[in-house]
């Protein structure tokens, strides 16, 4: 009996695959930098966000924009309109408008009166902090974007 045209395609998938490297191992290379490369990025990262101090003088009494300066409390208005058209208007849509624009200028308010400094750290953790970080980092983007 003659063997189908099937069979003997299969017959020549097990013969390349048999003859061929087996990729399971790499494919597990390939996924274990993957994470060492995330645990290594994800540490330094870590490290590097420990040593930053985070201030803010928003508590002040007028919050500065340029030479134009706002009482804290003029912030707030527009949340407070918001909340009240929210109750007072049959178009709840206004009301929603106002509270957004409230809300987003509290966040810039907050945002632009925050203040980062670096804490003092030896030259050794510094290296260490950043080296992570680009190794890591490069690791992530190397099994990323590799060509399969």
């Amino acid at each position: 009996m003659g063997k189908s045209n099937s069979d003997k395609e299969l017959e020549k998938l097990y013969r390349e695959i048999r003859d061929g490297h087996d990729n399971s191992d790499s494919d597990r290379n390939d996924l274990l930098c993957f994470f060492i490369g995330l645990l290594m990025l994800g540490g330094g990262l870590f490290m590097i966000l420990q040593n930053i101090n985070v201030t803010s003088n928003w508590g002040g009494y007028m919050f500065h924009i340029g030479s134009f300066n706002i009482p804290n409390g003029m912030i707030m208005l527009p949340t407070i309109i918001g909340i009240a058209m929210l109750f007072l208007m049959r178009r709840k849509i206004f009301g929603w408008i106002v509270l957004s624009i409230g809300i987003v200028i509290i966040l810039l308010s907050v945002l632009l009166t925050t203040h980062l400094a670096w804490r003092t750290t030896s030259a050794y953790i510094f290296v260490i902090m950043f080296g992570l970080t680009a190794a890591g980092g490069a690791l992530v983007i190397r099994e990323l974007f590799k060509k399969r």
